[in-house]
């Protein structure tokens, strides 16, 4: 990261990531070097009621990058006008923030990953994700949203060789699927395939800026990592009491992988590397047995027909 020109620093689950992925962007600027901020253009089914993600004919107000990414200012929205949590970060930091297309699987955000690393100047890409899903190898309790994270984790495999990429995982079950046990179990395993490249603990004047933007925009997930880095513990509620997510130390802490090295224990991500398609990569995960954010949203969808 220090080497590094200037660093794309993307949350990859979509919805609040990018708040927690800020966190990352700043750690950047402690070792001396520029980022660029932004996430995925798929916002929770309580945000936007369209099941799935939004492809960048369904947005605007942003400044396209290529077929499947675009710049977003505070005004990007849906087309039925819906707001991107990207947006908001947008408004509250004052500055553009990226929006990848997952729409077209993995081919297609890679593509649009590369167009965000030229048009920002960026010759590095560190995916962020906050909880600790992305690691999950499909069968592990509490499991709800592997797909987002799996089809950029794909993207970032696609890229290797052109645009180097490390994995970060922030706020250890702090998004209520994986518990912190169960986290660092994953960590342990990408440890010994050789992956585990470093540690860092966000720090008081880190926590408070996360704080704000996530007041200011519509995440809980890494607002939990704030309170674990300003010393909570113990059990706390979100989603409306639907999920239950473990406070402590753990959460305060982000553990960065060589994205190549970690796909031996990435299996989800494995299976998606050749969908042209959000559908494709939610079939490849079916195949496995694993429901996704997709099948739960369109679920969610018919109910209210």
């Amino acid at each position: 990261m220090r080497a590094a020109g200037r660093v794309l620093v993307l949350g990859i689950g979509g919805g609040g990531d990018v708040v927690g992925a800020l966190a990352l962007a700043r750690r950047c600027e402690e070792l001396g070097t520029g980022f660029a901020l932004g996430g995925v253009a798929w916002e929770r089914f309580a945000i936007d009621p369209k099941p799935g993600p939004r492809s960048m004919a369904e947005v605007a107000g942003g400044t396209p990058a290529g077929e499947h990414a675009m710049l977003a200012g505070a005004a990007t929205r849906t087309v039925d006008d819906v707001p991107f949590c990207e947006a908001q970060v947008a408004g509250h930091l004052g500055i553009k923030t990226a929006l990848v297309d997952v729409s077209a699987g993995a081919k297609g955000a890679a593509e649009g990953i590369a167009a965000l690393a030229d048009e920002s100047g960026c010759d590095l890409c560190l995916m962020v994700d906050i909880g600790g899903d992305a690691l999950a190898a499909g069968g592990e309790p509490g499991l709800a949203s592997p797909l987002c994270d799996a089809v950029m984790i794909a993207a970032g495999l696609r890229l290797a060789g052109t645009l180097p990429c490390l994995l970060t995982v922030l706020g250890a079950g702090c998004d209520g699927e994986l518990t912190p046990a169960l986290v660092l179990e994953r960590v342990a395993a990408l440890a010994r395939a050789g992956a585990w490249v470093g540690t860092w603990g966000v720090t008081p004047a880190i926590a408070d800026e996360v704080a704000a933007a996530a007041a200011a925009s519509t995440t809980e997930a890494s607002l939990q990592m704030v309170r674990c880095a300003r010393g909570a513990i113990g059990e706390a509620s979100i989603r409306g009491g639907l999920r239950t997510v473990e406070l402590g130390p753990a959460g305060a802490l982000a553990f960065c992988f060589d994205l190549v090295r970690a796909a031996a224990e990435l299996p989800l991500a494995r299976a998606v590397v050749e969908s042209d398609s959000i559908e494709a990569a939610r079939a490849a995960h079916a195949e496995l047995g694993v429901r996704t954010e997709l099948d739960y949203e369109r679920s969610r969808a018919a109910e209210g027909r």
